[in-house]
């Protein structure tokens, strides 16, 4: 039976919290994941009540038996394309890459997003490991040791100056970068080193970082370096159906994760880029409430309709 209430797009915390709300609702659902969380390469969850240094992978394993626990569907497949179609009330079709069809009453994309990392050797092996972004997830866990930053956007440097409150070792490296007279004069007020020119690699010893390289031949020792990469959503789906997005190519949603087309919501990085593990499962649950109510009303306008018919 590929009938269901709810087709929910992305199996990570906000797709799986979104699909426990719901089929505890009594709701039937189906959440569709292709297996590829943007936290795959990190050890540990942090930050998490209750569910502090737990892996990724094994949040994941014990949700979706949270989740099929009170039958709804997970279903490891890619999702190839979403159409609305043409029924008075909001109406889906999801096709699957392997050539599977589901059909829901409203849709909840739960897709998040990809990290784009600077093009520097070293970088995609120690992701995650002691290459690192987020300095709330990591911190803690590489406090007190020589840290890095990598770039010297206005954003990087705020990130070196929010990782300098871990650690009395900073050191922002401008990399490709130009570095702004009055971000250098802040820096250098909280300590935080600057070494300029391009950085050429990063220096592995033993399966663990060692130090920045730089092109010019200079290596400076740091245990774990961080940066702000650029954040891409990963919403083919909502363009598929034609969401409305921002300037910078967000999706536009309200506070529950409603989106500019009738049935669609979303929930987590897709919509959020500072969306922690918590925080998307949070917005999961959030819109799976709003979803549940949006199909009461139309339950109840179909009652209504058929109740007028018979008397």
């Amino acid at each position: 039976m590929n009938e269901y209430d709810v087709l929910v797009i992305g199996g990570g915390a906000a797709g799986l919290s979104a699909a426990l709300v719901l089929a505890r609702a009594q709701r039937r659902v189906a959440v569709i994941d292709a297996g590829e969380p943007r936290n795959a390469p990190a050890a540990h969850m942090q930050g998490f009540l209750s569910r502090e240094g737990l892996s990724p992978a094994q949040l994941l394993r014990l949700g979706r038996q949270e989740v099929t626990g009170y039958g709804a569907d997970v279903i490891a497949g890619r999702v190839s394309g979403v159409h609305r179609t043409a029924d008075a009330a909001p109406r889906f079709e999801v096709r699957l890459a392997d050539g599977d069809t589901l059909h829901g009453r409203r849709v909840l994309v739960a897709t998040g997003l990809r990290d784009v990392l600077p093009d520097i050797p070293g970088v995609r092996e120690r992701w995650g490991r002691d290459f690192l972004h987020c300095p709330y997830c990591h911190g803690h866990e590489v406090r007190a040791q020589p840290l890095g930053v990598i770039g010297a956007t206005r954003e990087a440097v705020a990130h070196a100056h929010l990782v300098r409150q871990w650690s009395p070792d900073v050191v922002l490296f401008t990399h490709t970068d130009g570095l702004a007279e009055d971000d250098r004069e802040a820096l250098l007020a909280r300590a935080i080193g600057v070494v300029e020119g391009p950085v050429a690699r990063l220096v592995v010893e033993d399966d663990a970082l060692a130090g920045v390289e730089l092109t010019d031949g200079r290596f400076v020792p740091r245990t774990a370096v961080f940066v702000r990469p650029r954040m891409v959503p990963d919403n083919d789906v909502l363009a598929d159906l034609g969401c409305a997005f921002d300037d910078q190519g967000w999706v536009v949603a309200d506070p529950t994760g409603r989106t500019s087309v009738p049935g669609v919501w979303v929930a987590g990085n897709v919509a959020n880029p500072r969306a922690q593990v918590i925080t998307a499962a949070g917005e999961g649950s959030a819109a799976a409430i709003a979803l549940n109510a949006d199909l009461v009303d139309e339950d109840i306008a179909a009652a209504v309709r058929e109740y007028r018919r018979s008397t």
